[in-house]
């Protein structure tokens, strides 16, 4: 197969000066259970870990670039940007969605899917991720008049770019694409059937992600992409498409990622007449002043609750998690030390 331009998928000094001697570097393109497609100059691979990586829990995820050892992946090469969300499901476990990318692009349908809530959620990720994120509001001639779901969106990403398309008639599919520069890289996160694999065959010119047709009736569509990728666009450019996320887990975020998402609590906040206030029942609380007056919105200030609550929750459990994998690790040391003794 032939080979791949590192410099337009994204490689650059700093990567080369953490690139050990002797490895070879690629771009990981895609992930399958326990296999990785990685683009590299000499062409695309399929390569895997080694058992004592695959053991220690090394993540590779998309978008990362690797050391290449004995056609191995050796080493990931650290990360600018790295989407991380709690995985699906009970456990506490990172699953990083896209690594290395510089915008992320949260794709939501002008319809039933339209969830402010859900939007804050994804904001807040994105912003502690170190990417930059965009709002993408498809399906816009489904609708003669969609500035008022427009304005709902807009209530809640404060200061992020907002795109109206529709893949269909073109809409505003050129100025988008124009954000995705050659060198690039930008990733689709969103639920089943906003069209995300609809937008990127658009810009590819032809069918390359496999969709299925919806039905009048469903806003919401099928969407059949099953893992996520990489497609380099046609002039330059990398996107990422992901399957549908059915739900959006915080892993971490940091004041500052809460913060950015919600800047006009921060800004109330600050004339509240205690520092600590909680916004919750103390006298002269801005906040509170401007839920009463209307000027912000309970169900805002509701969620900004209730992701504060989620992180602190998050972190506990994860200090929980880490004091637990300590003590087996210690457990180890130990034991493998007394086999040590017991042999000499």
């Amino acid at each position: 197969m032939p080979g791949f331009d590192l410099l337009e998928l994204g490689w650059n000094d700093e990567l080369a000066e953490n690139l050990e001697p002797g490895l070879v570097p690629g771009r990981v393109a895609a992930v399958h259970r326990g296999a990785f497609d990685v683009w590299t100059a000499a062409g695309a691979v399929r390569s895997r870990l080694p058992r004592r990586l695959m053991h220690d829990g090394l993540d590779v995820a998309v978008g990362d670039w690797v050391g290449l050892g004995d056609g191995l992946v050796r080493a990931v090469l650290p990360r600018r940007s790295a989407l991380v969300r709690n995985a699906a499901g009970l456990t506490t476990t990172a699953q990083t969605l896209a690594a290395n990318v510089d915008r992320a692009l949260v794709v939501s349908s002008l319809g039933p899917d339209l969830e402010p809530r859900r939007i804050e959620r994804y904001l807040v990720t994105i912003w502690e991720s170190g990417a930059t994120p965009e709002i993408v509001l498809t399906k816009a001639d489904r609708h003669e008049d969609p500035w008022e779901l427009v304005a709902e969106v807009e209530a809640v990403a404060l200061g992020v770019p907002i795109h109206v398309v529709s893949a269909l008639t073109g809409q505003g599919c050129d100025a988008l694409r124009a954000r995705i520069a050659a060198g690039t890289t930008a990733v689709l996160i969103g639920s089943s059937g906003v069209g995300k694999s609809t937008l990127v065959n658009r810009w590819l010119g032809e069918d390359v992600m496999a969709t299925t047709e919806t039905r009048e009736d469903d806003d919401e569509g099928r969407h059949t992409t099953t893992h996520r990728q990489i497609l380099v666009l046609p002039g330059g450019g990398l996107v990422i498409d992901t399957p549908g996320l059915r739900e959006l887990q915080l892993w971490e975020a940091g004041a500052d990622a809460l913060d950015a998402t919600f800047a006009d609590v921060e800004e109330l906040a600050a004339d509240c007449r205690f520092g600590d206030c909680t916004h919750t029942h103390e006298p002269g609380c801005a906040v509170l002043a401007a839920v009463e007056s209307g000027e912000l919105a309970s169900e805002r200030l509701q969620s900004w609750r209730k992701l504060q609550r989620e992180l602190r929750s998050i972190a506990l459990r994860q200090d929980i998690r880490l004091r637990k994998e300590e003590a087996r690790k210690w457990k180890l040391r130990t034991r493998e030390s007394r086999a040590r003794t017991r042999h000499r």
